[in-house]
């Protein structure tokens, strides 16, 4: 009897707000846990999601940056109703309540059923955030073309 073709999902990830991470995440571990083989490409804002809780930037302006924008996934504030950060306060406080995952546990959901995480080569660059600056998990620091190649063997493409 032939084996069936695992479905493929590709993900590019450009946002780093909390509430677009919760959605990419979601669908990235029911895809996953549907058997699908799931790519995750993360660049510029969405890179927030792989990197460590550490400085970045060795430039003026890379360090300003990785200042203003600094953090990790735990520092992900919503797109709407930021409040200057009582909206994050609030959203995980009620998500808790509801014993919704964190961020940081969806995340690693997501890597516990074998999805592939990817940082953008150039956009980790331009940031100023190298290699070792993200999480362990990351499976590897690609071009746009990886992505590309990616996508175009995927059933399911989404850009979040």
């Amino acid at each position: 009897m032939k084996e069936e073709k695992r479905k493929k999902l590709s993900m590019v990830i450009f946002s780093g707000d909390m509430d677009k991470l919760f959605a990419a995440f979601t669908i990235a571990t029911g895809a996953a846990a549907s058997n699908m083989e799931v790519t995750m490409f993360f660049t510029f804002w969405g890179l927030r999601a792989l990197k460590k809780k550490v400085r970045t930037g060795k430039s003026i302006l890379g360090r300003l940056l990785g200042l203003f924008y600094g953090g990790d996934i735990n520092r992900a504030a919503p797109s709407k109703m930021s409040f200057g950060g009582i909206g994050r306060w609030m959203f995980k406080k009620m998500m808790k309540a509801k014993r919704v995952p964190t961020l940081a546990e969806l995340r690693q959901m997501a890597i516990d059923l074998g999805v592939k995480l990817f940082g953008c080569q150039m956009s980790m660059e331009i940031m100023e955030i190298p290699k070792e600056k993200m999480i362990d998990q990351v499976a590897q620091c690609v071009g746009v073309a990886t992505y590309i190649e990616q996508a175009q063997q995927a059933d399911v493409t989404l850009f979040i």
